[in-house]
């Protein structure tokens, strides 16, 4: 068996290989024999079909079968033993004919590849990045102060109403002289809560009430006549509430409000462990640090596409394989039309040239991913998830849970190790150029992704 490889240029080639009998007569007739043993053929027990029946009926299927293995096993020995980068994967040659598997014959087939290009980019210390810190500011702190107050506060009983209270009392319909109606509805111990009415002339009327006033609204008015609030308050069907119209009178028995939890001992405790916080002014020294923590992911990925965007740029006179390339996308994913190619072709070659930057990067300089990078990515991610949530200081059995669950999932593990891959080749990058810290507020960095 034979490969004959021919450059077209620096980045296309064709492998030609050549498969004699000598090749593939010893692995067509173990084929053979192997199916012997097995046949089920009517007029012949197991194992005593003749061999030259096999062949007459299965043996081009022996044939081929066996050189196109003959043919994978020579292309990828060639590729590794010569060590080619190639990208994609081998096509047949367009135009080449492929001969007629005949037994006794000599084949020959033809193979288009695609070489990577050399994606070598120099950086120097002259090459400069900012490297975007995000300010943690004190309307941050004080709502994200406001958050734990809100997951650790309680209702408490109150004696005069607020908008976001929870109102409980008795409910009479009126009729139109504003008298309680004889046989109208009654519903006692109905719930209202103000915050929740549409109208703010209707929800006025509920403002400032003790325990034990009474006040008169329109219930229908209040709640824009949403028959599902209407029947869930006045205890009747949907269709009865869709009629319904008339104003209400609401005794008030019972004001509940929900309290923020007061800046003491026992609130730090809640929040970061016992004794961990001992004053207002270490609580805020802690949340800000802990955002501070949060947010250097968030820097992280901002370095990483401003390093994107410089690799690419110094990439962009680097020839590609392009033909090769839009073919074997159009081969390899049948639902990918030319004009879809034509179109993403340009953000495919790039997102190409920076995973072939990151890959040299992680060659040259020896990376390897070890599990505890996984795990170590994984828990930033895990902590960053309970962080949007308000959740600062999850407990570290929680986090390790989770942790194994992520990593349990195909595509979790996947994501993690890429980017445990990622930070490796990122904190190498960093070293090589120029970075320039930089503060910004938190709506300044975020207009960096707007489009």
């Amino acid at each position: 068996m034979n490969v004959l490889q021919n450059n077209q240029d620096a980045v296309n080639a064709t492998l030609l290989v050549t498969v004699t009998p000598e090749d593939y007569n010893p692995a067509v007739e173990k084929a053979i024999k192997d199916y012997r043993r097995k046949a089920n053929m009517p007029g012949f027990r197991p194992g005593t079909v003749p061999v030259s029946l096999i062949k007459k009926r299965f043996g081009d299927s022996f044939l081929a079968e066996e050189v196109n293995k003959l043919i994978s096993e020579a292309l990828y020995k060639h590729i590794t033993d010569n060590k080619i980068d190639i990208l994609g994967e081998p096509l047949p040659t367009v135009g080449y004919q492929a001969p007629e598997l005949i037994e006794g014959n000599e084949f020959a087939f033809s193979f288009d590849i695609a070489i990577a290009p050399d994606v070598t980019v120099e950086l120097s210390k002259k090459n400069k990045l900012n490297y975007y810190t995000i300010d943690v500011d004190k309307k941050m702190i004080d709502q994200q102060t406001a958050s734990y107050r809100g997951r650790f506060g309680k209702y408490v009983k109150a004696e005069a109403t607020e908008d976001k209270d929870v109102i409980k009392g008795d409910l009479l319909e009126l009729d139109g002289e504003g008298n309680v109606k004889e046989g109208g509805i009654v519903v006692e111990n109905a719930m209202i809560s103000p915050t929740y009415m549409k109208n703010a002339a209707e929800q006025k009327k509920c403002a400032g009430k003790k325990i034990g006033e009474s006040f008169n609204f329109n219930p229908s008015k209040a709640f824009d006549g949403n028959e599902v609030e209407l029947s869930s308050l006045l205890k009747i069907e949907k269709e009865a509430a869709k009629e319904f119209k008339s104003d209400v009178k609401f005794t008030i028995k019972e004001i509940t409000r929900f309290a923020q939890a007061e800046m003491d001992q026992e609130f730090f405790d809640n929040c970061f462990g016992k004794d961990a916080v001992k004053s207002v002014d270490e609580f805020e020294a802690r949340i800000k640090a802990d955002l501070q923590k949060q947010f250097v992911a968030d820097s992280d990925i901002k370095f990483i596409l401003d390093m994107r965007s410089l690799i690419i740029e110094s990439l962009k006179d680097v020839k590609f394989p392009e033909d090769f390339l839009k073919r074997w996308l159009k081969e390899a994913n049948k639902d990918m039309t030319d004009d879809k190619i034509e179109s993403e072709f340009s953000k495919m070659l790039d997102d190409l040239k920076w995973q072939l930057f990151k890959d040299k990067t992680a060659k040259d300089a020896g990376v390897k991913i070890e599990k505890a990078d996984i795990e170590a990515v994984a828990k930033k991610q895990a902590a960053a998830q309970f962080a949007q949530y308000g959740m600062l200081s999850v407990p570290d059995d929680i986090l390790a849970n989770y942790v194994k669950e992520m990593l349990e999932n195909k595509d979790g593990r996947k994501a993690a190790t890429e980017r445990a891959f990622e930070n490796k080749v990122m904190e190498i990058l960093k070293e090589k150029v120029t970075m320039t810290d930089k503060t910004v507020s938190f709506e300044d960095f975020n207009k960096f992704f707007q489009n």
